[in-house]
């Protein structure tokens, strides 16, 4: 299985995907576009006129309210293309000695880069089953939990960046309830205005203060201290978009006399993040890599 190559067009993020299959051209452009074979791989069931400008309407299993689209292109049995709500997704066939080459991109919103690696593996998943049914094959689904825990890291979705006042992170938690995040950071205790955080909220570049404000389960606010006083503040929120994603938003304020330690900073909470992802989607919180640590001061320097 080829591995989703990340790119952009403009601010939209493109995830990229090919897949060689050992049958016609015919055969694979009725699998990817009639709605009834679409519904054996395929995420949501599919209603629509099959033709350029028709409307489309995505219902996901189990629930009530649907999403909608519209048919782009449909070039049979070439480019089948078309909207869903803001992105766009684009599968194109193209003719092989042992069957053919399907080639799926997919167009994201503006500002949906950090839940890319959700995406890719979503769709890693919905392609092998789309192989499977071509083949005639019945087996388990993929597992898409180490595949997001490795695009997490390929991608560098938790990537910081910098602001007029500090630095700035996002991690998509993959809907996770805002217990379970909280209770991942807190160990499951009370955290109150004065103590210090616990210490999944905190990182050693960054030496933690006292909490100034907290509103359990959703946000929480430290004093980080540098040389034993106080230089500014950790923030972590918790964000619910229904229509993106149920995320982390981490801020860190660092005056302009300590821009110094920014590098260090950045790769340090870059990695506590894929730490945390990795603990919610795995169960497991891997060890502080120190050389990939080294390698991200460097790169954010």
């Amino acid at each position: 299985m080829n591995p989703a190559v990340l790119s952009a067009i403009g601010d939209k993020p493109v995830l990229r995907f090919e897949r060689e299959l050992a049958h016609s051209p015919a055969k694979v452009w009725r699998a990817i576009t009639e709605p009834a074979e679409m519904a054996r791989w395929f995420p949501a069931l599919i209603a629509a006129e099959l033709k350029p400008g028709a409307k489309m309407e995505f219902t996901f299993p189990g629930e009530d309210e649907p999403s909608y689209g519209e048919i782009l292109e449909y070039d049979s049995p070439k480019v089948y293309a078309f909207r869903w709500n803001a992105d766009v997704l684009r599968f194109e066939i193209l003719p092989a000695a042992s069957g053919c080459v399907l080639v799926f991109t997919h167009t994201m919103a503006e500002g949906a880069r950090f839940t890319a690696h959700r995406t890719a593996a979503g769709w890693d998943t919905c392609l092998a089953a789309l192989s499977a049914e071509l083949d005639g094959r019945t087996e388990e689904p993929l597992d898409h939990r180490p595949l997001m825990t490795s695009y997490l890291r390929e991608y560098e979705v938790a990537r910081g960046e910098v602001t007029d006042d500090g630095v700035v992170f996002r991690l998509d938690v993959v809907w996770r309830a805002f217990d379970t995040v909280w209770a991942a950071l807190s160990g499951g205790k009370p955290v109150e205005v004065g103590q210090e955080p616990p210490l999944p909220f905190t990182i050693g570049p960054v030496p933690a203060g006292e909490v100034t404000a907290v509103d359990a389960p959703q946000d929480l606010t430290y004093r980080w201290l540098h040389d034993g006083e106080p230089a500014g503040l950790v923030r972590w929120r918790l964000v619910h978009d229904p229509e993106l994603a149920t995320h982390v938003e981490l801020t860190q304020t660092i005056p302009a006399k300590l821009s110094g330690v920014r590098a260090t900073v950045l790769a340090a909470w870059q990695i506590r993040l894929e730490q945390l992802f990795t603990e919610l989607v795995l169960g497991d919180r891997p060890a502080w890599p120190e050389q990939r640590f080294a390698e991200l001061v460097q790169r954010y320097r």
